[in-house]
């Protein structure tokens, strides 16, 4: 099984009487999607920040142009995906479930919502109690098969940033301590704090992806019987690039990174699966 997974995406509004302001965003996103789409996997995952504020002309803008190829596409929620629209709204938009597993041959996957719903002042991340009754039930399901989860926001004192004021799930929602009932290997993957790590903790790995307007990367999962494989797919794309630094320089509620770009050894990784034991 394959998934290709892109972190924060924030696709934006212009200023139509800014010159170059509606090109230069209109290239950016259109070739990064383009490739984007263009690897072949058996899903392709927004990790959330789908969207720069959730408008309806953002919605509209972002699904015209992944739905120009039929590809399974999963959307998890993010905070700036819910400050101008209800959440109703938004899953209206992207046509999917606000929180949902699936089992495959290979993983059970599990996708989280952990934005709050229009709440500009906070951006940290939330998870009440009906979901975390239902995330429970999914890790103790999924048994010894890998299970992979998904979410906006990550998992408080895991990967970079994880620990600064809202830059987590509020660390009082102890869902570290629904994941340790994981048996067997679990992979969290998460964007928000825009920097790249990977870290590894008891029987998990938490993968975070860097806003693609930083890093114009993504991360290809390769799920097979004995590893799961995590790898970065740069884009060196010198055009790519520039039209990533005049977006910078407009649009609202984004501020670049220049330490976005992780190590290699927060960019991929192999997690090996220990064969099922026999009956």
């Amino acid at each position: 099984m394959r998934l290709v997974l892109m972190g924060d995406l924030h696709y934006h509004n212009v200023d139509g009487s800014i010159p170059g302001w509606r090109d230069a965003r209109d290239r950016f996103y259109g070739s990064l999607l383009g490739k984007f789409l263009d690897i072949e996997a058996d899903w392709h995952i927004s990790l959330g920040d789908l969207t720069n504020f959730g408008t309806p002309a953002e919605l509209e803008g972002v699904f015209g142009l992944i739905r120009r190829r039929d590809r399974r596409f999963v959307h998890v929620l993010g905070n700036h995906d819910l400050y101008a629209m209800p959440r109703d709204f938004v899953l209206r938009a992207n046509g999917g479930q606000r929180y949902h597993a699936v089992e495959t041959g290979e993983a059970v996957l599990a996708f989280l919502d952990t934005a709050r719903e229009q709440d500009r002042r906070d951006w940290s991340g939330h998870v009440d109690e009906a979901q975390l009754a239902w995330l429970e039930s999914v890790v103790r399901a999924s048994g010894t098969r890998p299970l992979l989860v998904f979410a906006h926001h990550p998992v408080y004192n895991t990967t970079a940033r994880s620990t600064e004021p809202k830059g987590s799930i509020v660390p009082e929602i102890d869902i570290r301590a629904i994941l340790g009932m994981k048996r067997g290997v679990g992979v969290y993957f998460n964007g928000h704090t825009h920097a790249e790590s990977i870290v590894r903790e008891d029987n998990w790995t938490f993968v975070q992806l860097a806003a693609c307007l930083d890093v114009p990367s993504f991360r290809l999962v390769t799920v097979e019987a004995d590893e799961i494989r995590i790898d970065a797919v740069d884009l060196d794309d010198d055009s790519l690039i520039a039209d990533a630094r005049f977006l910078h320089r407009y649009m609202p509620h984004f501020a670049p990174r220049e330490d976005a770009r992780g190590g290699e050894a927060d960019r991929t990784a192999r997690v090996g699966i220990a064969p099922a034991p026999s009956l």
